[in-house]
Parts: structure tokens; C-alpha cells; sequence
């Protein structure tokens, strides 16, 4: 391998630049997470039915699966900065619109624009730090990035519930949507793609501009290379099985969950599905501490975490009216932890899986499957959940217990791809 040149000391300054990139990543989950506390309200606000509310909260994941690849081809034309600043205010636009909407069909579209916006923010966000921290620097700030992610996760619970109190669901977008019109002007005005556009030494020499080596393998090329290995295709299959359970119980299906089910309040539900986001905190971090210095391995904790899910997905299944308060905030945190936050080991390996010059192609790529999943599954559930009978609050125990089977087998498919995952931990070490 070549050694690269020494490099200048790192200014202050990208830590200016981290925090509102982070900020920015904050506001992603929790638009992506938002319906699950408001879900029954804006049920009965928009009269419309499980499998369609299902539609509705699935309406974000679809642009943002499909427009991971795109956003690296901006990134690389437009510059980081100015893609994430337009799409970024579509998102704030469209996150009000959806507070004024009366009809499903609207509130659906204002979820399309809303996941089109912000899904220009994390692969942006990637490129960005290849040029304002250190190879050996980036699994810990991507794991710092998913854990400020999680607290993103976390306003969409207790902290939108209470909001949701004061204002109601479509008063909550409104504001949530002034703030991320905000953040994507605060980019504009203080992110710089390089520290060179700062007038600063680069960091990591081999990486200035977007000139150089990078070149050295086109797009199509890239692509290839990518789409035509079956190591990535096996990881790709576990990132959607996988958050098929993550997106649609997390953002969807659990908080009515709780509430038809366990009789919570609003508020309640929210204290419950923040254990989600708490996980995702201290997770991120810990699940790339315990992949570089202990396992040595990106594989075995995929796998372990992949084992740990499937044993989550049984009490859903089987008993799933049958959990005590401590048990259900045990179950949000465990499938935050082994569920969510093992996210940040799988895209260290769909990084390493190639060559450095077409991380960015295979991130892209490998990110656009758990939003596939998210996309699939919600309204999948809520057409179980609609054939069933209901009862006076809603769906009953016995409803939940058929729609969540599905969990159990998404977690018995995505066990078995890890198994097969490569092991890239060896392949970068060699």
C-alpha cells in the first residue's frame, strides 16, 4: 500500500463543520422516524386506514432509497455543500407543507419531498469528512455521526410527543420544518467541502480536490465492480431484511403498537420507543469500538447482532401481548442496539469491501437497500393488520401478533445472509 504524504495538522474549524453536518444528519432521523408517535392522530386526521398510513409513512423511504446513488453523482458535480443545502431546504418546505395538507394524497406527497430532501445529506456528508479528517479518524466519526443520528431518533419519541400535546401533529411539522430551513442555510453559509475552500492546508493530501486517483475509476466502472460482486449483494440483502424490522417498527408500527396493545398513552409509548434512540447513542460508538479493538471482525458482529435480533423478534411474535413495562424498554433498546446501531460496522464493510477510490459508489449503494426494506415493510404490516378484526381501540393483540411474524422471518433471512457476509477487517489489514 502507499504510504501517504505527512499531512497538516487539522484545524479547529471542521469541528464547525462536523457539528452542522450532524445536526443536519440529527434532522434526518427524525423525519424518518416521526409517524410513529403521531401515527394514530394523523389516522384519524386524515380518515384513512392502516395499510394506507402504511403508504404514507413508507412515501419517505422510497426517494431516500433511490436517491443514494444520485446523491454521490452531486456530491461530485455540485460539490457536498450545494447539494446538501438545496435538498435540505425541499425537506423544510416540504415538512411544513405537510403540516398544512387535508387530504392523504397530499400528506403522502409532502412525505415523497421530505425523503427526497434528506436523502441527500449522508453520502455528502461522507465525502465531506474524507477531506476534513483522517483515514484512521473516520469508523469513530461515523460512529459519533449514527449516535447523533439516535438523538435525531430520540426527538421523534417523547420529545414529539410532548410537542405534538402543545401544537398538535401538523403544528410539530411546521416547526420541525422552519428548523430544517434553517440548518440548510447555516450550511450554505458556514460548510466548506474542503478545508482548502477555507483557505486551509489540506488534511489528507491524496484526497484534495476531486482530482487525482479518483478518476482512475469512472462511474460505470465503479458500478461494475460493485453491482457484479456477490460479496456486496449478500451484505445488501442483510441491510434489507434487517431494516425491514428497524424502519417499520421503529418508524411506524410501534408506537400504535403500544398504545392498542398495552393501553399507553401517547407520551408513554414515546418514553418507550426513545430506548430506540438511546441505543442508537451509545451503540454507535461502542458496536465500532467492539468491531476494530475487540472482535477484530466486522463479520462476527454483524452475525452476533443479526442472532440478537431474531431473539427480539419472538416475544413480538409470539408474545406479543405477554411483556411487562421493564421488558418492552428492555426490547426498544436491544433493537436499537443490535438492529440499528450495528449499521455503523455494516457500512465500514461495504466501504472496505472495494478500493478507496470507489467507497463513495459502494456506500451509495449499500445504503440504498435498508430504505428499500423501510419502504416494503411498513405498508406490508398494515395490510395484515387491516384484514384482521379490530377492536373498540383499534387492533387487537392477536392482529399485531400475525403483521409481527413477518419480523421474525425478515430476522431468520437476515441471520442467514450474515453468515455469508465477507470478512473485510481481514481483506484491509492484509
Amino acid at each position: 500500500m502507499i504510504q501517504p504524504m505527512a499531512s497538516a495538522k487539522p484545524s479547529a474549524y471542521r469541528w464547525v463543520v462536523f457539528c452542522l453536518l450532524a445536526f443536519g444528519y440529527l434532522l434526518v432521523y427524525f423525519h424518518r422516524l416521526c409517524p410513529a408517535v403521531v401515527a394514530l392522530d394523523m389516522q384519524t386526521d386524515l380518515q384513512t386506514s392502516g395499510a394506507l398510513l402504511g403508504f404514507l409513512a413508507a412515501a419517505y423511504f422510497y426517494p431516500y432509497a433511490l436517491m443514494q446513488l444520485p446523491s454521490g453523482l452531486l456530491s461530485d458535480s455540485w460539490g457536498p455543500r450545494k447539494t446538501i443545502t438545496v435538498f435540505f431546504a425541499l425537506a423544510g418546505a416540504a415538512s411544513i407543507f405537510l403540516g398544512m395538507v387535508d387530504s392523504l394524497g397530499l400528506a403522502i406527497l409532502a412525505r415523497i419531498l421530505v425523503g427526497l430532501g434528506v436523502a441527500m445529506l449522508f453520502v455528502p456528508t461522507m465525502k465531506v469528512m474524507t477531506h476534513w479528517f483522517k483515514p484512521e479518524e473516520f469508523a469513530r466519526m461515523t460512529g459519533i455521526l449514527m449516535a447523533v443520528g439516535g438523538l435525531g431518533a430520540y426527538t421523534a419519541s417523547r420529545p414529539l410527543a410532548w410537542l405534538s400535546d402543545i401544537l398538535g401533529w401538523r403544528g410539530s411539522f411546521v416547526v420541525i420544518g422552519a428548523v430544517t430551513l434553517a440548518v440548510a442555510v447555516a450550511i450554505w453559509f458556514l460548510v466548506r467541502n474542503t478545508p482548502q475552500d477555507k483557505g486551509l492546508p489540506a488534511v489528507n493530501p491524496s484526497a484534495k480536490g476531486n482530482t487525482g486517483k479518483t478518476e482512475t475509476i469512472g462511474l460505470a466502472q465503479g458500478m461494475k465492480m460493485v453491482l457484479s460482486s456477490g460479496s456486496f449483494w449478500i451484505l445488501a440483502s442483510w441491510f434489507f431484511f434487517s431494516f425491514c424490522i428497524f424502519f417499520s417498527f421503529g418508524g411506524l408500527w410501534g408506537g400504535p403498537y403500544l398504545m392498542h396493545v398495552y393501553g399507553l398513552s401517547k407520551a408513554e409509548a414515546g418514553n418507550i420507543l426513545g430506548m430506540l434512540a438511546l441505543a442508537m447513542i451509545v451503540g454507535s460508538p461502542f458496536l465500532s469500538w467492539l468491531s476494530d479493538k475487540v472482535f477484530r471482525s466486522r463479520k462476527k458482529v454483524i452475525v452476533l447482532a443479526a442472532i440478537i435480533t431474531l431473539g427480539l423478534t419472538i416475544p413480538l411474535a409470539f408474545f406479543t401481548d405477554a411483556m411487562n413495562r421493564p421488558a418492552l424498554y428492555l426490547l426498544c433498546f436491544l433493537l436499537g442496539l443490535f438492529n440499528s446501531a450495528v449499521v455503523v460496522v455494516a457500512f465500514t464493510s461495504a466501504k472496505e469491501l472495494f478500493p478507496v477510490e470507489i467507497a463513495g459508489t459502494s456506500v451509495g449503494l449499500a445504503n440504498l437497500f435498508p430504505f428499500l426494506g423501510g419502504a416494503v415493510a411498513p405498508p406490508i404490516i398494515g395490510a395484515i393488520l387491516e384484514a384482521q378484526e379490530k377492536t373498540g381501540i383499534g387492533y387487537s393483540a392477536q392482529a399485531y401478533s400475525k403483521a409481527f411474524l413477518l419480523y421474525f422471518l425478515f430476522a431468520l433471512i437476515a441471520l442467514g445472509f450474515a453468515c455469508f457476509i465477507t470478512e473485510t477487517m481481514e481483506i484491509t489489514s492484509d
